[in-house]
């Protein structure tokens, strides 16, 4: 597990981070901080605001606070600018180009690599086979005609074209079978093994626990917890509100 007491090895570090929506505040003064290497998951309710959180970190809606990336302000950057500094988001509605065959879907993640003058992402299409191998089973195949594990893991495969340091996940688990979802997040723990940093927004909440280092617990756009995933899971409020289990049992 990575060195938490090392100031240089903060990936991510966001501080009173606030989202409004007219009058109506989505996130309210938010801290949290992703080490290099790790794991760290936002679980909640419905409309805690954990999908605004990840939409104000990547630059798709307005916030103010402090967002600092490898220790640089990034807030307020454009989609175009993060993605180039290494930051990926793959949503929870995956927006792939479902008349387009897969290889195509996860050469346009390498799009601002290209952008910026590389031209060579055999390597990274090489990683993304070996991570998921019916993609590259299915390259010539239209993403249109996935099943929902298989839209889901050309999903991730397309933001590591990108080569992110931080990959940022929205519901990865949405709709997916408990098999599928077990082999998803299978591969999550494996890319936290190869160095990729995961910041996971999750309703399932004893599935991100189970492999994340890390946990902030959001109520009504505000952290009401946070600790290791180990010291969230065996709180009694977040066992009985989100892991389904009550005194009783």
């Amino acid at each position: 597990m990575p060195d938490k007491t090392n100031t240089s090895n903060i990936l991510l570090a966001v501080n009173n981070l606030s989202v409004d929506y007219g009058l109506a505040r989505a996130v309210d003064n938010l801290s949290l901080e992703v080490v290099k290497g790790s794991i760290v998951t936002i679980i909640g309710a419905n409309g805690a605001g954990k999908t605004t959180t990840l939409s104000a970190l990547m630059g798709l809606i307005p916030s103010t606070g402090g967002v600092r990336f490898l220790d640089e302000p990034i807030q307020g950057l454009g989609v175009a600018d993060l993605v180039s500094r290494r930051l990926a988001l793959v949503p929870e509605t995956r927006e792939l180009f479902a008349e387009m065959s897969v290889e195509e879907n996860l050469r346009l993640g390498a799009y601002q690599r290209y952008m910026n003058g590389e031209r060579d992402f055999s390597e990274e299409l090489n990683q993304v086979h070996v991570l998921f191998p019916r993609l590259k089973e299915r390259s010539q195949q239209l993403a249109g005609t996935l099943s929902g594990g298989e839209r889901q893991m050309l999903a991730i495969g397309r933001a590591l074209m990108a080569k992110p340091l931080l990959l940022m996940l929205d519901e990865p688990s949405l709709g997916l079978a408990p098999l599928v979802v077990a082999e998803i997040f299978a591969i999550i723990d494996r890319l936290r093994d190869s160095g990729v940093s995961i910041l996971l927004v999750e309703q399932n909440a004893t599935a991100a626990l189970r492999i994340a280092d890390n946990a902030y617990v959001l109520e009504s756009g505000c952290v009401a917890f946070h600790g290791t995933a180990s010291e969230v899971s065996s709180d009694r409020r977040v066992i009985e509100t989100y892991l389904g289990v009550s005194d009783g049992a």
